[in-house]
């Protein structure tokens, strides 16, 4: 009788800690969403000031980078995996198409890849992998605990999926490129379903502030 009253707690938090999850993640997704239409608008963007902080990873070369080589300096930073069928290569595909349409503009955008799976995305790797698309883009990777840490700051949601098989695995996440100011904050969001001209004037309005 214990066993079964204490399974049947354990299933019970289970759902709790599971229905948490989903509100958090929608949550997150709502201020995104609002975060799209307060920039059109031009609007103040809701809790905007929650979003992003301090870090630190690792590049592509192995050295360590530091969100104060970001101050001061618009960015666009998403997070992704090396080994994401679609999301992540299209992302990094139009990104790299953005900074050729900003032309000498360009070089005030700081751009960055951040991956969610540092297990397998070392440095060697990611470089390997980025080398595929603009070489101003920055990759970044570090452990799972400071992979973790940026991820909370920026609300951003990842999970690993295992396959079928269990062999194998793959990463859930968010799919959306947060555009930051000079100061840090959120100014708008790229999503994967945008029109290319809307991406391209959301980016130029980032530059301009």
């Amino acid at each position: 009788m214990a066993n079964t009253r204490q399974g049947a707690l354990r299933s019970v938090r289970l759902v709790a800690w599971a229905a948490i999850a989903v509100l958090v993640l929608a949550a997150g997704m709502h201020l995104l969403g609002e975060a799209q239409k307060a920039q059109q608008s031009g609007r103040a963007l809701p809790g905007a000031a929650t979003i992003g902080g301090p870090f630190e990873l690792t590049r592509t070369d192995g050295t360590r980078f530091s969100s104060s080589a970001l101050a001061g300096k618009p960015y666009a930073i998403f997070f992704g995996f090396t080994h994401c069928p679609d999301i992540c290569p299209t992302t990094l595909l139009e990104m790299s198409n953005h900074l050729k349409e900003l032309g000498d503009r360009a070089d005030k955008l700081r751009v960055l890849f951040v991956s969610v799976d540092p297990e397998r995305d070392t440095p060697e790797h990611l470089k390997r992998y980025l080398s595929a698309f603009d070489d101003r883009i920055i990759g970044l990777t570090g452990t799972t605990q400071e992979v973790a840490a940026i991820g909370k700051s920026y609300r951003v949601f990842f999970e690993k999926v295992p396959s079928k098989d269990g062999q194998d695995y793959t990463m859930n996440h968010t799919a959306s490129v947060y555009l930051m100011d000079k100061a840090g904050s959120l100014v708008s969001t790229l999503s994967f379903q945008e029109p290319d001209e809307q991406r391209q004037k959301k980016i130029e309005n980032l530059l301009d502030r």
